[in-house]
């Protein structure tokens, strides 16, 4: 039966392919079935799976014995003794041979018995068993399903991954030789995963609901990345509708290549600069692929979030001189860690739990907060700006009082750099990321202060609109077309125009063809998008004069609703790009 579902699309795309279920933990196996001559093949595959665990465990009670000694290695040896339960595996043999079930299914059933009989007991110490059977029931699966959690996925064809979850590190991992786009039960657009998978260019839903329950390894499915669908099971017309979707799809990027290394100008001979956003270091080759005009924006969370430990000065420099080298005199902006404290294990000892981590400790409150790992950061920025055109950005800037508190931090990096004779810019740009409405009310000052900012529209949209794009009951009032937070970007633009600095835009609204007019009719000059979307945009740029696009712009800013600017804007564009509209149409069919 075909099962439709609708999510967050947060990586455009077509992906047609074949499901391979990831991240058991917390969701229920499909109940399952299979033929009289495979019983005999589940069984040895579910021995092996336990052989398999029991040596990996066997081999951990040996390393914990080594290094903490017998009493803590006994706990693992009781979860070995707990596997290899002669009970145990006669349920599951059981489970196999007479009722037929699938080893994962036989898995799911005999384990899920144990750890609600646990749970029931009514001593604490044994009800806390069930954890470790439920421990054992996810890396059994895992081992099932084809996937070893502690290594990366070893895929062999072509599929699609479902998952309840994919940290943004296991995103990273993902071989896009062979992963062809993914889906995820929960997530949002503004997650790290969100964006390692536009980074990786390859179709991407987000926040889908529960649905891994109704699925099987191997049914067909289909991702829309672009409108944030999920079709499981398509009927035969549907799957032809799709691939000839994602043909036309395949047959206009081929045409767009052909403005890889042309200047984005307008009708009218204006320069507009599109630069990239990328995550690691190797999407530089992409960028300068694309014809980028540079680097617009680097985020460094991942140097953090590969690792368990703080990465040190020596990492940071080596990535960070890759990029300026690689870029060749380009411009190469690197955002300072934008992160919260729930994200980095290392500091989370002595925090208390977040309950709204998007108004906690986060961004540069966090840098300023742990000034000598900032300090390793910014030397790190500061000794690479020797070797091409750095910039450093600081992320989430709400006031003066910690623009200025950063700047001084880094000038106290640049006199100790000094003083050792370490070459460096010493006339370094130093800008600031425009997210919050409070700064957006005191942009003059801040235009005092900084070279230049950039407007991240994604918190910019979240913090105006009071919404969690995350949250699917209510992420459809997460639009950015939002009257609100056009007269935010359109103020802060006119005021840095005025002042005479920079301004970029660096989140997904300036990757998104819809408002590519809009922007450059509100006077913005610098786009900074995924290497994916460069071609595209550059194509709208060259397609339009700076007196059109200033028409667009008064007509929009005269509407009332997000709905009714989307509309107009979408009408626009189809003038533009009437085939782009022609597909968007038979998707939206």
């Amino acid at each position: 039966m075909t099962i439709k579902l609708t999510g967050i699309g947060v990586s455009p795309g077509v992906a047609i392919g074949e499901a391979l279920i990831l991240d058991t933990g917390g969701v229920h196996i499909p109940r399952s079935y299979v033929d009289a001559e495979a019983v005999e093949r589940e069984w040895r595959r579910l021995r092996e799976a336990i052989s398999s665990l029991s040596e990996e465990i066997a081999h951990d009670r040996d390393e914990v014995a080594r290094q903490l000694g017998d009493r803590y290695a006994a706990i693992f040896e009781a979860h070995r003794q707990m596997l290899e339960d002669a009970k145990l595996l006669e349920e599951l043999e059981s489970c196999i041979r007479r009722e037929r079930h699938s080893a994962e299914y036989a898995v799911s059933v005999v384990f899920g018995r144990y750890i609600e009989l646990f749970k029931q007991l009514k001593s604490s110490l044994l009800a806390e068993r069930a954890h470790d059977i439920a421990d054992l029931e996810h890396r059994l699966l895992s081992r099932l399903v084809g996937r070893d959690p502690r290594r990366p996925l070893q895929l062999k064809k072509p599929v699609l991954i479902l998952a309840h979850n994919l940290t943004p590190s296991e995103t990273a991992n993902l071989d896009t030789r062979y992963v062809l786009g993914f889906v995820t039960e929960i997530g949002g657009p503004s997650s790290h995963t969100a964006i390692v998978a536009e980074a990786l260019e390859i179709p991407a839903v987000v926040g889908a609901g529960r649905f891994l329950d109704r699925v099987s390894p191997g049914d067909t499915v289909i991702i829309d990345g672009t409108r944030g669908e999920v079709i499981i099971r398509p009927d035969d017309s549907t799957l032809g509708h799709f691939r000839s979707l994602a043909e036309r799809f395949r047959h206009r990027a081929i045409r767009l290549r052909g403005l890889r290394c042309r200047e984005a100008l307008t009708l009218d001979g204006t320069r507009i600069f599109v630069m990239g956003n990328i995550e690691f270091p190797h999407e530089v080759d992409h960028c300068l692929r694309e014809g980028a005009d540079g680097i617009g924006l680097y985020r460094t969370e991942f140097l953090y979030l590969s690792r368990d430990t703080e990465p040190d000065e020596e990492q940071h420099f080596e990535v960070y001189r890759l990029l300026a080298e690689k870029m060749a005199g380009r411009p190469v902006i690197i955002r300072t860690f934008d992160l919260g404290a729930d994200k980095l294990s290392y500091l989370r000892e002595g925090n208390s739990e977040e309950k709204n981590p998007f108004l906690g400790l986060r961004s540069i409150r966090l840098s300023l907060r742990y000034v000598p790992m900032f300090c390793r950061q910014l030397r790190a920025i500061v000794r690479a700006s020797a070797y091409g055109d750095i910039r450093v950005m600081f992320p989430l800037v709400t006031t003066l009082t910690e623009l200025r508190h950063a700047k001084m931090i880094l000038r106290d990096v640049m006199e100790d750099l000094a003083e050792r004779g370490i070459p460096f810019n010493r006339h370094m740009p130093v800008g600031m990321m425009v997210e919050v409405p409070a700064t957006v009310m005191l942009i003059d000052y801040f235009l005092e202060e900084a070279d230049f900012i950039s407007i991240g529209t994604n918190d910019l949209i979240q913090y105006t609109l009071a919404v969690d794009r995350s949250n699917r009951d209510v992420v459809s009032l997460y639009n950015a077309s939002d009257p609100a937070v056009l007269r935010l970007i359109a103020a802060t633009i006119q005021a840095a125009n005025r002042a005479g600095k920079p301004v970029g835009l660096c989140g997904q609204m300036s990757a998104n063809p819809l408002y590519t007019m809009l922007l450059i009719g509100l006077g913005l000059r610098q786009f900074s998008v995924p290497p994916l979307a460069i071609p595209e945009i550059k194509k709208i740029i060259c397609s339009v004069s700076v007196p059109q696009c200033e028409e667009v712009a008064r007509r929009a800013m005269t509407l009332e609703t997000a709905q009714s600017i989307d509309m107009y804007l979408r009408g626009e564009l189809a003038k533009v790009l009437p085939d782009r509209d022609l597909e968007e149409s038979e998707v939206a069919s």
